[in-house]
């Protein structure tokens, strides 16, 4: 038998498949108007949603069309979201305009004489001889000159000329300060007060109807709100302004000087604002316009960490001033660690809040100090302060911000664990000499 590679076909079958020949004209005809058709309808379908879209990106349609339609009327519109831009914009814009003016630049003066006499001697021969770190000769007569050795940021209060700054931009008893206004004018200041306890300053100039800034309640502040920080960035800058948010609350911090000074900073503000050196003093606004802080200082070696101290603690400085032409802070006149996890195990406490009465690193450094407040109320060396007026003394309340809400001649009560027993103690706050 031969094998062909081919199926065998049926040739009666095949044929009674084939169609007519007017049939298969008809069929032709028909497939022609469908592509016809489907072009036409899909081209105004086309054009119809081309229109649509159009619209709704201007904002033409009616919202019950567009919801009907499944379309958003705002979602994509261009001028519906650089209006809110500039809505955002407008309000940092409008709060700079309005509170720019009342915000200082000091400039720190010193005799060229004085400068120099208090160099290191490395550090003279490092900038010539004969000549100052900011490179002025000192021949002649130059001795008895003054010059600029740095600057620092303020903002008007009252509007005879209270200006509120940092302690430590005022803090040199041999230097001449100088307020710069917003108008490019510059006044002589003299030192009003300084606060024993934290790092604020109030400076007095000479005239009448300045403007002046509001403090606002930095208690109601949110972490992620939005703040505006002013002042006179590197002592050159003045009145820069940057942006940013409260990026932490609360903080604890110990700041140092260009002098080497350290200063504990507790119950701060943190933002992401930029501040620079210069900036201390200078307010931290919110978006309505209100101090919230003051800056005080910012983390070295890292970026957009600084932090500034809470308008509250502001609002009792200056209303001292005005009161009485000084600040006063209340103590208890004891020093202390807070309870940590160690101090917890060690000593076998019961409790992971407090502080502890410890001594210092010297033998003069009680542990309660002779005649203060604790040591007449019988606070000895190791007993731990629980509470004041019934706040827990912790991360959030610091001891020495809790003794700060109060004023000398308060009476509060503390909480002691004294030699494994619980007790309450009643004092009288003094004035921190």
């Amino acid at each position: 038998m031969e094998i062909i590679d081919e199926p065998i076909r049926d040739e009666a079958k095949s044929d009674a498949y084939q169609p007519a020949p007017k049939k298969r004209t008809g069929l032709l005809i028909g497939m022609f108007f469908l592509i016809v058709g489907t072009i036409f309808i899909s081209s105004v379908l086309g054009a119809a949603f081309g229109f649509l879209a159009g619209n709704v990106s201007k904002g033409f349609l009616p919202d019950r069309l567009t919801g009907f339609l499944g379309i958003s009327n705002s979602i994509e519109n261009p001028e519906i979201i650089k209006q809110r831009i500039v809505e955002e914009d407008s309000a940092v814009i409008d709060v700079v305009e309005k509170k720019s003016p009342a915000v200082v630049s000091i400039v720190i003066s010193k005799d060229v004489s004085q400068i120099q006499g208090s160099l290191p001697f490395d550090l003279r021969n490092f900038f010539g001889q004969g000549t100052d770190q900011f490179g002025s000769s000192n021949s002649g007569t130059d001795g008895e000159q003054k010059k600029k050795v740095g600057g620092g940021s303020g903002f008007l209060v009252t509007a005879d000329g209270m200006v509120v700054t940092n302690k430590h931009v005022v803090s040199d008893e041999t230097a001449e300060y100088t307020v710069m206004t917003n108008d490019n004018k510059e006044h002589a200041a003299k030192i009003l007060a300084v606060d024993p306890v934290n790092d604020i300053a109030v400076i007095k100039i000479e005239g009448q109807d300045y403007p002046t800034l509001d403090l606002g309640d930095s208690d109601s502040l949110k972490i992620g709100q939005s703040v505006v920080a002013i002042g006179n960035s590197l002592g050159e800058f003045s009145n820069t302004v940057s942006k940013g948010i409260v990026s932490g609350l609360g903080r604890s911090l110990t700041a140092s000087g260009g002098r080497g000074q350290t200063e504990k900073l507790s119950d701060i503000i943190q933002t992401d604002a930029a501040i620079n050196p210069g900036n201390s003093g200078g307010p931290l606004l919110n978006i309505d316009g209100e101090v919230v802080g003051i800056n005080v200082a910012m983390a070295q070696g890292a970026q957009n960490i600084g932090f500034a101290i809470p308008a509250n603690q502001i609002k009792r400085v200056v209303e001292q001033v005005k009161t009485t032409g000084k600040i006063t802070a209340p103590y208890l006149g004891v020093r202390y660690v807070p309870i940590d996890d160690e101090i917890k195990k060690a000593f076998n406490f019961s409790y992971s809040y407090g502080v502890l009465v410890v001594r210092g690193d010297r033998v003069t450094d009680f542990a309660v100090i002779p005649g203060s407040p604790a040591d007449k109320a019988g606070i000895v060396e190791n007993d731990v302060i629980l509470e004041i007026d019934g706040e827990k003394i912790d991360e959030k309340n610091s001891l020495s911000g809790l003794v700060a809400k109060h004023n000398v001649g308060d009476s509060v009560i503390l909480k002691i664990w004294h030699k494994g027993e619980l007790r309450d103690v009643s004092l009288l706050l003094v004035e921190r000499k």
